[in-house]
């Protein structure tokens, strides 16, 4: 029998510069601004063209059934979209922390779009694989469309942005802060008035900017609110997404090391390089 071949493809984490909570759909979804950017931490995942039709996750998440694992879906999704006949093997190597709000799970699902359409030779354009992608989650679009972005809408209205060049200290407290629930809250705010939607966007040139959802994350998980406290004596510090994760901003990498290493003893985390585009972007 010939050994499959596997191809690499990497998914990168996000963080958000700022995230307003501007409004709430009928259906329940969030409304949403919010200043996408990619950074270096990457997940990996391996992909064998399969001749039998079947998408087969040969390293399942320990408590996730392959069935509701996004690569698995979105996988199927493209099946189903495309009319491909073709299966694949996918072994995901993650390295992006889960609950975090750097966007791991939304990013394998996006890089198995775009490589599975390579290499199915599926031929949908990136706006195609972008309407695929929002079906499995609103983060899912900003991975596809390869660029640091604004988003608005629930996350699938895009335009590009132009980030500076920059370093990122992201400190993971050791808490999983599922996004269902801390949206719930959000709006359980809003409604007895202890919250309130955003109206207005920070200024570009505002060096703090803002998360409507850190204040709920920070009330319902102290390790949050204990990680930007350590962070606040560096600088101005933000969470990401829903959290956990928070990060702050530095102008190189030895600043960024500095202080790392100072907080290092006290949390778990990484420096990140932030990226111009998502690796797997080719410019169409």
């Amino acid at each position: 029998m010939t050994e499959p071949v596997f191809h690499t493809y990497p998914a990168p984490a996000k963080l958000n510069l700022n995230l307003l909570i501007t409004g709430k759909r009928d259906d329940g979804y969030h409304l949403l601004d919010s200043d996408f950017r990619f950074i270096d931490l990457c997940d990996s995942i391996d992909i064998a063209l399969r001749d039998d039709g079947d998408i087969v996750l040969l390293n399942p998440i320990p408590g996730v059934p392959p069935d509701s694992d996004l690569t698995v879906r979105a996988a199927r999704l493209l099946q189903q979209a495309s009319g491909s006949t073709q299966g694949a093997s996918l072994r995901l190597h993650k390295r992006i922390p889960m609950g975090g709000g750097l966007g791991g799970g939304s990013s394998d699902a996006a890089t198995v779009l775009l490589a599975l359409n390579r290499l199915w030779d599926c031929g949908l354009s990136r706006e195609a694989l972008m309407q695929l992608g929002v079906q499995l989650g609103a983060d899912v679009p900003v991975f596809i469309f390869g660029r640091n972005a604004r988003a608005t809408g629930i996350g699938e209205e895009l335009s590009e942005i132009s980030l500076p060049a920059a370093w990122y200290v992201v400190l993971h407290p050791t808490v999983h802060v599922p996004t269902a629930t801390v949206f719930k809250e959000f709006s359980r705010q809003v409604l007895t008035g202890q919250a309130s939607f955003s109206t207005m966007r920070t200024l570009a040139t505002t060096p703090q900017k803002q998360n409507d959802l850190q204040s709920v994350v920070c009330q319902m998980y102290p390790a949050v609110n204990e990680a930007l406290s350590a962070l606040r004596e560096c600088g101005s510090p933000l969470m990401t997404g829903s959290g956990a994760c928070v990060f702050l901003e530095c102008g190189n990498e030895d600043q960024a090391k500095t202080v790392y290493q100072s907080l290092s003893s006290r949390f778990s985390g990484f420096v990140a390089k932030g990226l111009a585009a998502h690796p797997m972007f080719d410019g169409e």
